[in-house]
């Protein structure tokens, strides 16, 4: 039998483990189970090249939860420990088996580099028993113990069965770790797509009360998909994969298979969810995995931002962790990743698009987030996806790419800068009649309806020179292209004078401008328009922020009311010579004018209903 004391590299390093070394607490689990199946890992490896005898038999992981004596074991059969390995190893801190592992094994799959995950045990427990027995020939069993001061036992026993077995004596501020649904909770969050079939159990527990079912099914994946070749996979693999990472999730529209070996290793699956709103975006879907260790779901640094919105799992043994494994660490690595990963993804948009375009129209509400999120955020996206930007015109609901556009509308829609007009709207339908109106004169208006919009086409204005975007109901119909300067009525000046009087009234936070003009004699009486700037101003204002954005949002909405000179209901107004009833269809014209636009609200809603009845009275 021997005693000693833990020859610690850094002082008093044991409080530090308990209260520092990991921010959350169930870390230790993850560290342990990842220690098994490295020792599982490394039998494997060196039965693979002759240095280990024997049968290998069944390789699996137990963790086995015991209530009453409040412990947790975690039982592996891989290569386990000599004593001198084990005073090696466990005595030494930080001196990490693993990597003098690896540097003889290069090929070697192991997870730890680091020695001091298994120290990670006393952050919960009051004790720590490992039971282990190497593969060597001749070895005799290994019983070590400490209770979380420098002092341990260490000694011969009798052991069967190669492998190690750790028994944690779980203290009373950890008690929520001697619940069975913890635990299960803990595995099935770090260690579902480990390596080696891991198995949970529970003893001291009353038969009927166990589920023997979920007992003899392991807890893990040890087989996913984005470790094997995708020559080898349907699309039935890839959609019953997506179904185990989000049972409740809709089939997504199509994914990537990342499998990248130099210059770094990335592996994993990226799936593009379908979108039927702006509102159901949900991003930190994406999972961070380490040779299968579950790391994170906060992935801002290795993905570009705009492609968040995706699901799946990345793999990858070279992004830099710290000790703890759960942050990441700045590293050219890491850019190289985010950028491999936007080519990836920008590549595979544009395959899609050349070879499958239809498929890609059909799916273009879903991916036009994507799309123009990227091209929003990631200049090295813009210059791809200016190829497979899709806008959907209003009228035959056909897809164009800008270029596509740019030479459809070449004839009427190039301004006098030489910038071609892009004629949007954010609701067909409330926005209708300006869509018509626009139609008569042959433009072409697409529709740009999401939240992302009104942010994309502010930066496109940016980045495209050659383009100009207006709202179609920014102004009349003839001026969407170039203001014109010359549409005179068939009234006489006094007239329309006398017209504009009539429309000068005040609305509650509206500030109307008024002009009158001789528009074709079936356009409407009245037309309301918000000016392009100010709307955007006070829609970017809408979506938050302070400084300017609060001044815009404080101000009322600008409104012109064009008055059509040229239609005939004012050859009978201005004659009417009841000055009351001359008002009030005056002001009827003017808030059906509003009502299109939805600025028509509240007190001044109810006063035009009841002016409507009046007027029919």
């Amino acid at each position: 039998m021997q005693k000693g004391q833990i020859r610690v590299q850094t002082e008093n390093i044991f409080p530090i483990i308990k209260k520092f070394l990991y921010s959350d607490h169930e870390i230790f689990l993850r560290e342990l189970v990842s220690n098994a199946i490295d020792a599982t890992q490394k039998l494997k490896t060196l039965s693979s090249i002759g240095e280990a005898k024997g049968d290998l038999n069944d390789l699996r992981i137990d963790v086995v939860l015991n209530v009453e004596e409040k412990t947790l074991s975690i039982i592996d059969k891989g290569v386990g420990m000599t004593a001198e390995e084990v005073d090696k190893y466990l005595n030494q801190l930080a001196f990490s088996g693993a990597e003098e592992f690896l540097s003889k094994y290069k090929d070697a799959n192991i997870i730890g580099h680091f020695g001091l995950g298994f120290y990670s045990a006393f952050m919960v427990s009051d004790k720590v028993e490992v039971f282990t027995k190497s593969f060597r020939e001749g070895a005799t069993g290994v019983y070590w113990s400490c209770d979380g001061s420098p002092e341990f036992e260490l000694n011969e026993i009798e052991k069967e069965e190669r492998g190690t077995r750790i028994v944690l004596h779980i203290n009373e501020d950890s008690a929520e770790f001697l619940d069975g649904y913890r635990i299960r909770g803990i595995l099935e969050k770090f260690c579902r797509f480990l390596p080696v079939p891991i198995f949970f159990s529970e003893e001291g527990v009353k038969e009927e009360e166990k589920d023997k079912e979920l007992e003899e099914k392991p807890i893990n994946n040890p087989n996913p998909i984005w470790v094997r070749k995708p020559s080898e996979l349907t699309t039935e693999d890839y959609q019953n994969f997506y179904k185990e990472l989000y049972p409740m999730g809709e089939t997504p529209l199509f994914w990537i298979h990342l499998n990248v070996d130099f210059p770094f290793n990335l592996t994993g699956i990226l799936y593009f969810p379908k979108i039927k709103q702006s509102y159901e975006i949900q991003k930190d879907k994406i999972q961070l995995y380490s040779n299968q260790v579950f790391v994170t779901d906060e992935v801002k640094d290795i993905v570009p931002e705009f492609l968040m919105l995706l699901h799946g799992v990345i793999d990858s043994p070279d992004i830099p962790l710290n000790v703890s494994r759960s942050y990441l660490q700045g590293d050219p690595n890491v850019k190289k990743i985010n950028a491999h990963i936007t080519k990836k993804v920008a590549d595979k948009l544009d395959e899609m698009f050349r070879n499958e375009r239809n498929s890609f129209e059909e799916k273009w509400d879903s991916l036009g987030l994507f799309v123009k999120y990227g091209m929003m955020t990631d200049d090295k996206f813009l210059d791809k996806g200016n190829k497979f930007l899709l806008l959907q015109d209003t009228a035959d609901k056909k897809f164009y790419t800008l270029e596509e556009y740019k030479t459809a509308v070449e004839a009427v829609q190039k301004n006098k800068d030489g910038k071609t007009v892009i004629i949007y709207t954010t609701d067909p339908v409330q926005q209708d009649g300006y869509i018509k109106a626009a139609q008569g004169k042959d433009y072409k208006v697409v529709k740009l309806e999401t939240l992302i919009d009104n942010a994309f086409i502010n930066q496109m204005e940016m980045k495209w020179d050659s383009v100009h975007f207006v709202r179609v109901d920014s102004d009349i119909a003839d001026n969407l292209v170039d203001v014109q300067e010359h549409s005179n009525s068939v009234l006489s000046g006094e007239e329309e004078e006398k017209l504009k009087g009539l429309f000068g009234f005040q609305v509650p936070d509206l500030t109307l401008k008024v002009e009158v003009k001789g528009l074709s004699a079936d356009s409407a009486p009245v037309i309301a328009t918000r000016p392009e700037f100010m709307r955007r101003m006070k829609d970017m204002a809408g979506m938050g922020g302070g400084g300017m954005s609060a001044f815009y949002a404080n101000m009322p909405d600008e409104v012109t009311l064009t008055v059509n000179g040229n239609h005939k209901v004012y050859q009978t107004l201005l004659k009417e010579v009841d000055t009351q009833k001359q008002e009030n269809q005056i002001r009827n014209l003017a808030d059906l004018a509003l009502l299109s636009q939805g600025l028509l609200k509240g007190a001044s809603l109810t006063e035009f209903i009841n002016r409507s009845v009046a007027l029919l009275s």
